[in-house]
């Protein structure tokens, strides 16, 4: 079971395009909740024109989410543009191989971005995608999250950010 992402950011917003080009990443799989939005589901405008400018660079991005609040998603994937998926149900590979297979790419060249390490990061890695780990936007998460936070910042506190290395 390998937990350990690729990559490890404090914010989507630092994950740059040339850090993508320069892992030969083609395709972004993104988590919602507390990735792009917070508890509130409040998107900022930072990550509105973060995800435009990656758009504009050519890297297709897509929302991949447990969520079964289809509405939740579309509203986030609206304003993004982008395509989504909810009621994904990671860790399991279902979602993940099936954006795989919409956009065509191998999974090396496609990064899951998210911010659990036991959802986001184990799924991508099941699917040998690159994976990126990013702080939660906020510590108030939904109960079935908020139990496995105190394992995950263990674990967070051995990986090295980007910024940092």
């Amino acid at each position: 079971m390998n937990i350990y992402p690729n990559g490890y950011f404090r914010k989507v917003e630092d994950i740059t395009i040339e850090y993508l080009l320069n892992h030969k990443i083609k395709v972004l799989i993104l988590d919602a909740d507390n990735t792009l939005i917070d508890y509130y589901q409040t998107l900022t405008d930072t990550v509105v024109a973060w995800a435009k400018e990656l758009k504009g660079q050519g890297m297709k991005l897509y929302i991949l989410s447990n969520t079964n609040n289809k509405q939740k998603v579309e509203k986030i994937a609206k304003t993004l543009e982008i395509p989504y998926h909810n009621f994904a149900m990671k860790p399991l590979k279902k979602g993940f191989l099936r954006i795989q297979r919409e956009v065509q790419e191998a999974p090396e060249k496609i990064a899951v971005v998210g911010d659990q390490l036991f959802t986001d990061i184990l799924g991508g890695n099941r699917c040998h995608m690159y994976t990126i780990l990013v702080d939660p936007i906020q510590t108030k998460d939904y109960w079935y999250t908020a139990w496995k936070r105190p394992i995950e910042n263990k674990i967070k506190n051995t990986i090295k950010t980007e910024e940092n290395q």
